[in-house]
Parts: C-alpha cells; structure tokens; sequence
C-alpha cells in the first residue's frame, strides 16, 4: 500500500469560525462520506488532525549566513490557510482521487501527495 497526504490548503478560516454546529457538522459528515468511500476502494484513513487557528502558527525561514528567522503566523498573508490533514492508505492513486472528490464539497481545494518512502 502506498501513503498519501491529503490536505486542505484553501480552507477559509474566518468563515469556519462564523460557521455554525450545523455547518461544522456537514462538514465532519462529507469527511466521514470521503473515509466510506476510501475503504470500499481498499483504502483506509490512518491519520489526520484538524490544525488549529493559523495565527498561532510559527514560519521559519533560513536568512543570511544561515539564520533562523522565526515569525508568528503563518507563512503566507492569506485568509485561506491549510485547515487539517489526513493520512490516507490506498493501492490506487486514481480510486484515492475519485474517493477524495466528495471532499470538495467542504473544502475549496483538495491536495493529495504521495509520502516519499524512506
């Protein structure tokens, strides 16, 4: 079986925070739908988190002379910011992606990578 990140990179934070129970509870429910899906194609969810606001994150960047430059916030000035992740397991990189297009319905953009084995 092969690893994929699935990722959410276009999820708009501000409109999850005024959302309501209702509107969090669709969500959750399409996920579970993408997990029902991923399992009848022989797949599986191993993973995944939702991440917290972006404003608590902290972007490190390599300056001169080989510096860290720490900085609060997220690496990019953006309303839309990586909102979770799952860790997926599947044989078929194209039964993932068909599985993963009911996700679009919660989620503006949906990016699925395959992990770099070590």
């Amino acid at each position: 079986m092969t690893d994929y990140v699935v990722m959410f990179p276009a999820d708009n934070e501000a409109d999850w925070q005024a959302g309501t129970e209702a509107d969090h509870q669709a969500t959750y429910d399409t996920d579970a739908e993408f997990a029902a899906l991923l399992r009848a194609r022989g797949g599986a969810v191993t993973s995944g988190a939702g991440l917290t606001h972006s404003s608590q994150a902290r972007t490190l960047r390599r300056g001169a002379q080989q510096t860290v430059q720490v900085t609060d916030g997220p690496f990019a000035e953006s309303v839309e910011q990586i909102s979770g992740f799952y860790l997926v397991t599947c044989e078929d990189y194209d039964a993932l992606t068909e599985a993963a297009q009911v996700l679009t319905r919660a989620h503006p953009v949906v990016e699925i990578r395959p992990v770099e084995s070590s």
